[in-house]
């Protein structure tokens, strides 16, 4: 039995907590965070997608629409605009962005369905 009440006793009494680590300096930690984190591949991530964009604008302004702006009349889609008494609506400029924003849209949908053909997540 006193045995019992030393095993329930040693299960009670609070543990003592294990050694601090020693103390790391800031560019020990810094470079901890970024590995952790994978903080380098996601700023390569941006700046990859930031030169994409362009692409796609150039190719959307400088290949396809003088393509389409044969068939439009007047051609200058970019600038067309609304007026509504001294406010302008830039259609034109938010319907390139639309364009934009689908072609985009269109290469991420089909790069994931190749990653997903080839097993990656």
């Amino acid at each position: 039995m006193l045995e019992e009440l030393q095993k329930i006793r040693e299960a009670v009494e609070p543990k003592p907590s294990p050694p601090a680590e020693p103390a790391k300096g800031f560019r020990a930690e810094f470079r901890e965070f970024l590995e952790k984190r994978n903080i380098i591949g996601l700023a390569l991530a941006v700046i990859i997608g930031g030169a994409a964009g362009k692409l796609v604008s150039a190719l959307v302004s400088d290949i396809l629409m003088p393509v389409l702006t044969f068939f439009i009349p007047g051609g200058e889609w970019r600038v067309a605009e609304i007026s509504l008494g001294t406010q302008k609506i830039l259609i034109g400029h938010f319907m390139g962005s639309i364009l934009d924003f689908l072609i985009i849209a269109l290469i991420i949908f089909a790069a994931m369905k190749q990653l997903e053909k080839a097993g990656l997540q």
